[in-house]
């Protein structure tokens, strides 16, 4: 079992052997998630968004920004959400 010690400040210093399976670096993200009552995670947050790329596929047809926000607005008008479908769509073209 790999351990550390917090100090006064609050820091604990990360074992290199957990970086190491993490792939985490000096500047590098981690998250603490909550996984059970007094129970968490380390979760490196380093991850580009560039490793999204073909997560879903090839898309079917390319959608513009302007069907993007027309649709927006639709979806909040008929989910009763007429002001802010509104504001929506005029800043859509305020642009």
């Amino acid at each position: 079992m790999t351990t550390a010690t917090l100090t006064s400040k609050g820091q604990i210093t990360i074992p290199a052997e957990v970086r190491r399976v993490l792939n985490v670096q000096t500047g590098d993200r981690v998250e603490f998630v909550q996984v059970d009552a007094g129970r968490f995670e380390i979760v490196a947050a380093t991850r580009s968004v560039r490793e999204l790329k073909g997560l879903f596929g090839k898309a079917e047809r390319t959608v513009s920004i302007d069907e993007m926000n027309r649709t927006i607005a639709q979806r909040g008008a008929s989910a009763g959400l007429r002001a802010g479908a509104r504001a929506a769509a005029r800043a859509g073209r305020a642009k």
